[in-house]
């Protein structure tokens, strides 16, 4: 009988992966094989620590600061970059325009950040809310665009939960949850949040093409709590393999071996959770559409929090960040979406496959502080013009357009940096988030 003590005294340092060696030395034991043949077998079990790079690769800024506000924000996002970048399977990075912090811990990945990695998935690059998007729907006639927004409002839920009248994702994608261990038994997930809307800064938008006249619905969401239930998964796998291969690394870095099952695995769950997350776009806009009797002229849709594989063998994680070159996915159409807030047109742009950027655009406006410390500085107000909607009642005063970046100076940045050519813009006439809707939402009122 093989045990600890007797690899520890063949040299082999302890760790997780000893169980798996004493399974491995003791099966062979059994089948006759010699300490020799052993030993050699369980040194090519024994793992390779991958170690934090001592200095950080250099990466892209697209981003100007021109007051001290800003200026912090770039100095904060720097911070977390240059940590970031010296995470052993990056290879490349980029930070867009509209770049800020998205957590306290060194090394976070900034919203409005890109890298670039060799051979492996990072959940927490992406973070819960996988497959964040924008998809966009023209109408054929001319309408009120005050009847749109009502009648979203009637078809789709804001905020945490599900809803009430259930709508089914599409056969085809349920039927791909079985096989997959990242995605089994979430099924009941897909189903009560389809048809829905997140909260924060997830919207309905309405207004008219500046092209044609056309009236257009834009909405912004992610995968709701099925994605948020394939990150707890991924993140769990990540971290244990970053526990035997690289347990220096820390936890919000972690990484999934893309080759492996296990990523080979998390990839195609990413792929059935982006579906999901299409379909689900699509449905809001289809119940829409149904109610206002008016036909769909045009559609197109991009995510910008998720994960891209490229012909170069990468794996590029756009945390916030919208890919911008041709062919990025089987149902590109070479349009690019990019909100900036609610009292500002939603752009357009023509895709401008910029190498230094790593081919990404900004994915809206970005922030230049944080939510709590926005609201303690500033006495925000609904902007004038706008139809501006809460569906908890309670308007969120942290999603107003002055808790945003400039539009203008993202847009210019947009420009300076050749990150993509606005081709049509959406003008607002209004807009639907979940507001404030810890206190008084909908579902906590007694009937």
């Amino acid at each position: 009988m093989i045990d600890g003590n007797t690899l520890i005294a063949w040299g082999f340092k302890p760790g997780r992966w000893f169980k798996d060696a004493l399974d491995t030395a003791n099966a062979m034991k059994t089948n006759g094989a010699d300490d020799n043949a052993i030993f050699i077998a369980l040194q090519t079990l024994q793992p390779i620590e991958t170690m934090m790079r001592t200095n950080g690769i250099p990466f892209a800024m697209m981003i100007d600061a021109v007051n001290d506000l800003e200026r912090a924000n770039v100095a904060a996002v720097t911070t977390h970059m240059d940590a970031l970048m010296r995470v052993p399977t990056i290879v490349a990075g980029a930070v867009m325009p509209d770049a800020c912090p998205s957590g306290s811990q060194e090394g976070t990945i900034p919203v409005g950040g890109v890298v670039a990695c060799e051979d492996a998935i990072h959940p927490g690059f992406h973070s819960s809310d996988i497959c964040c998007s924008v998809a966009i729907t023209v109408f054929t006639r001319k309408d009120d665009p005050k009847r749109i927004l009502d009648a979203v409002h009637a078809a789709t839920h804001f905020g945490p939960g599900g809803r009430d009248r259930i709508h089914m994702p599409p056969a085809e994608v349920m039927a791909r949850f079985d096989g997959n261990a990242f995605l089994k038994g979430l099924e009941k997930f897909a189903i009560g949040h389809y048809a829905t809307q997140g909260d924060g800064n997830h919207f309905a938008y309405v207004g008219h093409l500046k092209s044609t006249g056309h009236m257009a619905l834009v909405t912004h969401h992610g995968s709701r709590g099925l994605g948020a239930q394939v990150y707890k998964r991924g993140m769990a796998v990540a971290r244990k393999h970053a526990a035997i291969h690289a347990p220096k690394v820390p936890d919000h870095n972690a990484w999934i071996k893309a080759s492996s099952d296990d990523g080979r695995a998390y990839w195609e769950a990413l792929q059935v959770v982006r579906l999901w997350t299409k379909a689900n776009h699509m449905a809001i806009h289809d119940l829409t559409a149904g109610r206002i009797g008016n036909a769909i002229a045009d559609r197109f849709w991009n995510e910008h929090n998720f994960v891209f594989r490229k012909s170069d063998g990468l794996f590029y994680h756009g945390k916030g960040a919208t890919p911008n070159w041709p062919g990025f996915s089987e149902d590109d159409d070479g349009r690019t979406i990019v909100p900036l807030n609610m009292a500002e047109p939603v752009l357009i742009l023509k895709h401008r496959d910029n190498k230094d950027a790593l081919a990404f655009a900004p994915h809206g406006a970005g922030r230049n502080m944080g939510r709590k410390a926005f609201l303690r500085e500033n006495r925000p107000e609904l902007p004038a013009g706008i139809d501006a909607r809460f569906y908890c009642g309670k308007p969120d005063l942290s999603e107003l357009p002055q808790a945003y970046k400039n539009a203008a100076a993202v847009r210019s940045q947009i420009e300076k940096y050749g990150l993509g050519e606005v081709i049509d813009e959406v003008i607002p006439y209004g807009s639907i988030m979940a507001g404030d809707w810890e206190g008084d939402a909908p579902w906590r009122k007694r009937k």
